[in-house]
Order: C-alpha cells, then sequence, then structure tokens
C-alpha cells in the first residue's frame, strides 16, 4: 500500500503539477498587485472614478456592496489566464507539437470488407479466412517503412 503512494507521489505528473501550483500562486499575487497598483486605478481615471477603482462601492440600506473589489479580481483573472496562455501553455503546445513522435498505425487494426463475402478482415490479408480466397492487400499498408508483411507459407 505504502509502495502505491510512493509511486504516485514521485510520478512526474504530480511533481510537475506542486511546481506548477506553487508558481501559479507567485505569479498570481504578481499580476494582482499590477492590477492593483496600475490596471484598476486607470480604470478609475477612465470611468471619472477617483484614485484606487478596487475601493467602488454602493449601498443598499446598511449593506455595502464593494464592487470594485469584484471587478479588480476579474481583470486580475483575465490577465494572468491571458499571460499563461500565450506564454506559457500556446508555445509548450507547439514545442510539444514539434517533437512528439509519429505514432505508427497498427495495420493489423485497420480493417476492409472482403470482396467476395462481405466479411471484415484486416487491411494487409492477403487471404480472407473466412471464405478462403485470395486478395490484393491494400498497398498503403504494404510499404516497407510501415509495417513487414509476414512471409507467406
Amino acid at each position: 500500500m505504502l509502495n502505491g503512494f510512493k509511486d504516485f507521489i514521485l510520478r512526474g505528473n504530480v511533481i510537475s503539477m506542486a511546481i506548477g501550483l506553487a508558481v501559479g500562486t507567485a505569479f498570481t499575487a504578481v499580476v494582482t498587485g499590477f492590477s492593483k497598483a496600475f490596471i484598476t486605478p486607470l480604470i478609475g481615471l477612465a470611468t471619472g472614478s477617483v484614485g484606487d477603482f478596487s475601493e467602488a462601492k454602493f449601498s443598499v440600506g446598511k449593506t455595502v456592496f464593494p464592487y470594485g473589489l469584484a471587478i479588480s479580481a476579474a481583470i486580475a483573472f483575465v490577465i494572468t489566464a491571458a499571460v499563461l496562455y500565450f506564454l506559457i501553455v500556446a508555445p509548450l503546445a507547439k514545442v510539444q507539437d514539434r517533437f512528439a513522435k509519429a505514432e505508427a498505425a497498427d495495420p493489423k487494426s485497420e480493417k476492409r470488407d472482403c470482396p467476395r463475402c462481405f466479411t471484415e478482415i484486416p487491411a494487409i490479408a492477403s487471404r480472407c479466412a473466412h471464405c478462403t480466397s485470395e486478395i490484393e492487400p491494400i498497398a498503403v499498408f504494404l510499404e516497407p517503412e510501415k509495417v513487414a508483411v509476414p512471409a507467406a507459407r
């Protein structure tokens, strides 16, 4: 039971996730600080509020609604998501696509119908297993770099 837990913890995905969470938390603090220091005051100036827009609020009776905090948090979220996507996720996806190995298709998994009895047979088959008639294999799967065809008996 403990060996399974140790394998789970030491798996690369869990460690990468923990590192990503720590970096994401630090990055979120930076973006939130940037948003509070520059973005929300600029929005406050543009909308006619004086100073920090995050302190904007309205009251209904004795209840105070600080809607500026919600808008400030939404702006910080959008900035964080955009920076993470455009600077980390999109470039890493391109790198992974560039270095991803093309998986060779399993020639036995590709199927076609026998032209004589219409049963499903492998695409590289040269004889139908059901009616035993000889069939021309599909040429795409016979290319030497894709698959090695077993020798006839």
